[in-house]
């Protein structure tokens, strides 16, 4: 018997970056800009497009994927909001075989400690690093993948072996009615998983 799912959209071959970004990563970037968590995803097999969609080609201006496009949003948000104090940091970590390792860390081979602290999960010792503009963020990202493990698949000359995991975290602080300073924090997860052809 046929099985039937169920889909909020589907992108075929000839989809815009654009439009994918403006539909899917945009309203969780705004509502991570209010003090909100929010992870956007890539999961699926080698070959179909998963890092293309989250990276595409970073400075081509129609190829650019959620990640660039992410970045330049943030910090035009920023721009635009002169009520609020922001502080950015980004972290970068991959998970290959079953261990985390910093991917921004001089000391890369280390491998990482998952913990939990007050219902909060948490790698330990993890890198992070402020970051104040769009190439700021996009040279962390840079730095942090060529540390990435890739190798060759049946499906992928440069397949992504691991699962990585960048995180941008959002400080906002506003002086309210009462003259004290309201703090926001926001993180926003953007996650390119290995492919799942097991």
């Amino acid at each position: 018997m046929p099985k039937v799912f169920t889909f909020d959209t589907v992108y075929d071959w000839n989809s815009k970056q654009e439009n994918t970004f403006a539909e899917v990563a945009y309203p969780i970037i705004e509502n991570v800009m209010e003090g909100y968590n929010g992870t956007i995803f890539a999961y699926g097999q080698t070959g179909t497009g998963k890092t293309f969609t989250i990276s595409g080609v970073p400075k081509d201006p129609v190829l650019k994927g959620i990640m660039p496009r992410s970045f330049e949003t943030i910090f035009k948000s920023i721009e635009c909001d002169v009520k609020k104090q922001y502080l950015v940091r980004a972290s970068y970590l991959e998970i290959y075989n079953e261990e985390i390792r910093d991917l921004l860390s001089k000391n890369g081979t280390n491998k990482l400690e998952l913990k939990e602290k007050d219902n909060t999960v948490y790698v330990k010792d993890l890198s992070t690093f402020v970051v104040k503009t769009p190439d700021d963020m996009m040279d962390v990202f840079n730095e942090g993948t060529v540390n990435r493990h890739v190798g060759a698949t049946d499906m992928n000359e440069q397949s992504s072996r691991s699962h990585s995991l960048f995180t941008i975290t959002i400080e906002s602080s506003e002086v309210g009615a009462d003259g004290k300073s309201h703090i926001k924090v926001g993180k926003l997860n953007i996650v390119d998983l290995a492919g799942s052809e097991r």
